[in-house]
């Protein structure tokens, strides 16, 4: 049986969501930048790494765990690592490798960010539905999820 088209309503709820959290990121962002100094993709990867065993992560592994192409992570590292939030270092199991390291600096910076990101978070998302819409916006991330790791 042939797969139907989206509708017209359809598409406008898919549009909607894609503009509306497109927003939504862009304002938490510019937000953190704005009180912290850390953009977004800053913010992915300190996280990262102060969730890792010993706070550090291979680079292909932490590539994977922010989303994105190993090329993108290496300029962007580049910029921590300048920055003194990050180092990079050879890998101690893997001489092919190298591990990606959460310095002092970084721990820091990410310490201080948490609470103004999740206040932002907080007024911009969390406040603005009520309990039920939270439960449902819960339960559409689950299945949109569901879906993706199906097609995978």
């Amino acid at each position: 049986m042939p797969r139907r088209l989206p509708t017209r309503e359809e598409l406008a709820v898919w549009r909607d969501f894609l503009e509306t959290t497109e927003a939504l990121r862009t304002a938490v962002g510019a937000r953190l930048h704005r009180d912290t100094g850390l953009s977004p993709g800053d913010y992915g990867v300190l996280l990262a790494l102060s969730e890792a065993d010993g706070n550090r992560l291979r680079s292909s592994d932490l590539a994977t765990a922010v989303g994105w192409e190993r090329s993108r992570l290496s300029h962007h590292l580049g910029r921590m690592e300048r920055r003194g939030l990050i180092r990079r270092e050879s890998s101690p199991t893997d001489n092919r490798g190298a591990d990606v390291v959460l310095e002092r600096v970084g721990a820091d910076a990410f310490r201080a960010a948490t609470v103004p990101h999740f206040k932002v978070i907080r007024e911009l998302f969390v406040d603005a539905l009520t309990p039920e819409q939270l439960d449902a916006a819960r339960d559409v991330a689950a299945a949109l999820r569901a879906r993706l790791d199906k097609s995978i």
